[in-house]
């Protein structure tokens, strides 16, 4: 979660304690040497030491008007801010030059700058920020009353008030942990991932989707992976939507246009995963109605690796993404011991028998021995299974394993069996380790 926090420090001790006050929940400030940092003299300290910590949250840190001015310029706050905390005092002249120029229609400038962050709350509502997402956090209880009152008689919307003491600052922390919602999260991490894979590609130059197409003229660009990137970085809203589904839909088939320049006979490994959910939102979109945050995560985190060639090494925004299956993950050790004593082999057997099973015995559906075909022969037919949400959801989850896992003819004694290809996750890659064990509950349970 990234923060915009509008403090100008009168009356508050700027360091280590009002820090973990806040902010405590999200990070440790244990490293924070007050002698070294300073809010007051240098606010970029702040966000400088979340990136130190390798901090999933970001908390950018303004003093006054203009230090927000200058923040604005300089940041998109519609796309890199999730929550706002606004002082209303923003008057603190070790600081901030009471002299200098003010918005015009304003004349007294002491007064402006006492009232600072109800400027700041007002245009950042004109920005398009959701009141829902500001709070103040303020000595200034009174003031904010009357202000409310003002808001109420203009129909403005009414924001979230904490005063300065002990009590309202773990009501501020529970405040700030409610706006990780699992849309919020989403957004966040498709946000970062995209911002970081541009520059990424910028550097490198990799495009590992145009091995997957055939004909020249509709491989992609640069430029063209640069315009996907910022098509979906600002696909959904910072306001969460009442109808998430239709968005979430709307979102899948963007992220999978791309794949219908695919030819099926270069397509390998996960890249099917990619391929098959083109297929199904093109011609079944009905199956995609009452998708979720975590789904639409994993295609998102499939369709990076495989679109760019980057390093093998887990990225930050997956880590962000990954808190989306918090509570349902297998820890590392757990899924260690799955790997070490082979018995992810069982599940995955489990899956394909269980699959090739609802085929069989719905006879108009054409056999396949590969997994991602079996399951699209199901979207190709006329079989009241390709109907089943819940069913191909879990599908494109198993499609993983089987598709690192896949299967194979062995004559033993005989007897004709299917067995599958070893696959350890403990000698892979870290993000393969890292993503089969959060989405591990999804696939098999």
């Amino acid at each position: 979660m990234n923060i915009l926090w509008i403090e100008d420090f009168g009356g508050l001790q700027a360091g280590k304690n009002i820090l973990n006050q806040m902010f405590g929940n999200l990070l440790s400030f244990d490293a924070w040497d007050n002698d070294l940092f300073s809010l007051k003299t240098k606010p970029s300290d702040l966000n400088e030491f979340c990136t130190q910590q390798k901090s999933l949250h970001t908390i950018y840190l303004c003093r006054n008007y203009f230090d927000y001015e200058e923040f604005k310029e300089n940041h998109a706050i519609l796309n890199e801010i999730d929550a706002i905390i606004i002082d209303v005092r923003l008057d603190n002249g070790e600081h901030v030059d009471l002299d200098k120029d003010i918005p015009e229609y304003y004349t007294d400038k002491r007064k402006f700058h006492e009232n600072g962050g109800f400027y700041i709350f007002n245009d950042l509502i004109h920005l398009g920020i959701p009141a829902e997402i500001m709070c103040f956090m303020t000595a200034e209880t009174s003031t904010v009353k009357g202000f409310e009152n003002k808001c109420t008689e203009i129909y403005m919307p009414k924001v979230t008030v904490f005063e300065k003491i002990d009590a309202d600052y773990i009501k501020l922390r529970d405040w700030l942990t409610a706006q990780q919602s699992s849309y919020a999260i989403l957004r966040r991490g498709i946000i970062e991932a995209c911002h970081s894979l541009k520059n990424f590609i910028n550097a490198e130059n990799k495009l590992l989707f145009n091995s997957f197409i055939e004909e020249s003229e509709k491989k992609i660009s640069l430029e063209d992976s640069h315009n996907y990137l910022d098509v979906l970085a600002n696909f959904l809203p910072l306001r969460e939507p009442v109808d998430k589904s239709t968005l979430y839909k709307l979102f899948i088939r963007t992220l999978t246009h791309e794949w219908e320049a695919t030819e099926p006979k270069k397509i390998r490994g996960l890249a099917w995963i990619m391929k098959s959910t083109r297929n199904w939102i093109t011609h079944n979109s009905t199956v995609f109605n009452a998708v979720d945050e975590q789904i639409i995560a994993y295609l998102f985190m499939i369709n990076m690796r495989i679109m760019f060639n980057f390093y093998e090494v887990k990225k930050t925004y997956e880590e962000i993404l990954f808190k989306l299956f918090s509570g349902e993950n297998l820890t590392k050790e757990t899924f260690e011991n799955q790997n070490k004593n082979k018995l992810i082999a069982l599940d995955i057997k489990k899956a394909y028998c269980n699959l090739q099973n609802k085929v069989a015995s719905e006879k108009i559906i054409k056999d396949a021995f590969r997994f991602p075909a079996l399951a699209n022969n199901i979207q190709e037919s006329n079989s009241e299974l390709r109907k089943d949400k819940v069913l191909l959801d879990k599908l494109l989850y198993q499609m993983f394993w089987l598709i690192n896992s896949y299967p194979r003819v062995d004559v033993r004694m005989g007897k004709v069996e299917i067995t599958f290809e070893e696959f350890d996750y403990r000698k892979k890659a870290p993000y393969l380790f890292e993503l089969a064990r959060h989405i591990y509950s999804r696939s098999f349970s």
